[in-house]
């Protein structure tokens, strides 16, 4: 072992981790974490002032080391190293983090929060005692909260190439965004809240709670079950592709205007299972720009900022290729036309790939400055 590492032992690092995650990045400068201090350095003694930032560079070091999956998301999240969770509270972000693992709050306090820091404590005991840098490496994923996102410039024969801003974070993190699509089957029917899909995680976000954040109102789901009724749809299935527009619920406070349900999951007779074809991916994307168009002038400033989960590739069984593909056809003949168009994934790896299927060329710094992400 290391002189360095002598100096560390993971029931005390834990115990400022745990400090960290109550008190939360923002308030890092004001708490007493003299283990954190010197780990997050790689020359002993050589603590600036800028310490705060060096701290946070060693946590983030420190989670990119979990493996991705859940592990790291909910990590991220109950740290507020995630896009727009610096300054939550701790109980918001306690509150994701349980929505990663489909688990209640409490049930995650008792059990997996205290499995998450403890693997974060023990990896800046590993990076303390190897004395790794602390400062996150571009190739892991671990920029700064405004760069958690990719700008893409998309090929286009003919035409000048199309810029596509890939989110790389869960759905429920966008924000400022005119219209979030949303997957469906071809019933229109919501899964529960505790799911972990995309069409879960915007029904939960949409959800109004009450001071014990407890849900107290439904509005997506009451909008699009009023939807169906409306269109005489209430005891049979829409076509694939179809759309249904509805309210964007508790959304709103993050500044989403609209959600599109995109029906493009089919039941398989018989089974619990479902299938999607890239046609109904493409017709469905199209039909939300369509609506888009239609709905706009009814808004001011009109809407504008699209964003689209890939389509089909959950439970419609559809590889992330052939969704990337049938989304980008609909979509490229309408980009640049006094419209900005968006992708969300999930995981560094997915984005990896939808970058690769659209043969995109990632923005340089330069171009990527005085972007936010969503």
């Amino acid at each position: 072992m290391s002189p360095r590492a002598g100096q560390f032992d993971v029931a005390s690092v834990l115990r400022e981790v745990k400090t960290v995650r109550l008190e939360g990045l923002v308030r890092i400068r004001d708490l007493e974490l003299p283990l954190l201090r010197r780990a997050a350095v790689s020359v002993p003694g050589a603590v600036t002032d800028a310490w705060p930032v060096e701290v946070e560079n060693l946590l983030r070091a420190a989670v990119s080391r979990l493996g991705g999956g859940e592990l790291q998301d909910a990590a991220e999240l109950t740290l507020g190293l995630a896009h727009g969770m610096r300054d939550r509270p701790p109980a918001d972000r306690r509150r994701l983090a349980a929505q990663v693992y489909s688990i209640s709050v409490e049930r995650f306090r008792k059990s997996q929060e205290e499995m998450i820091l403890g693997q974060i404590a023990e990896q800046v005991c590993w990076l303390a005692g190897t004395g790794a840098r602390a400062t996150a490496p571009n190739d892991v994923g671990l920029l700064p909260p405004r760069l958690q996102h990719r700008t893409l410039h998309v090929p286009r024969p003919g035409r000048p190439p199309a810029v596509l801003t890939l989110h790389v974070h869960p759905v429920e993190l966008l924000r400022d965004m005119d219209v979030v699509v949303s997957p469906s089957n071809i019933h229109f029917g919501l899964p529960e809240m505790y799911k972990s899909s995309v069409a879960a995680s915007l029904r939960r976000a949409g959800a109004v709670r009450d001071d014990a954040g407890d849900v107290v109102a439904d509005p997506v789901h009451d909008e699009l079950l009023a939807w169906r009724a409306h269109h005489g749809v209430l005891h049979r299935p829409v076509r694939p592709g179809t759309v249904a527009p509805t309210g964007p619920g508790a959304l709103a406070a993050r500044g989403i205007r609209r959600l599109h349900h995109a029906a493009v999951a089919v039941p398989r007779p018989g089974t619990n299972d479902y299938d999607a074809t890239p046609q109904d991916v493409a017709a469905a994307a199209a039909r939300v720009l369509v609506l888009t168009a239609q709905e706009s002038a009814a808004y001011d400033p009109p809407l504008r900022t699209v964003c689209f989960p890939l389509l089909g590739s959950g439970r419609g069984g559809l590889p992330v290729e052939s969704s990337v593909s049938a989304l980008w056809s609909a979509l490229a003949p309408a980009a640049g036309q006094g419209r900005e168009l968006h992708l969300v994934v999930r995981r560094p790896l997915i984005a990896d790939l939808v970058t690769e299927v659209l043969g995109a060329r990632t923005a340089t710094g330069d171009e990527e400055k005085g972007r936010d992400c969503g």
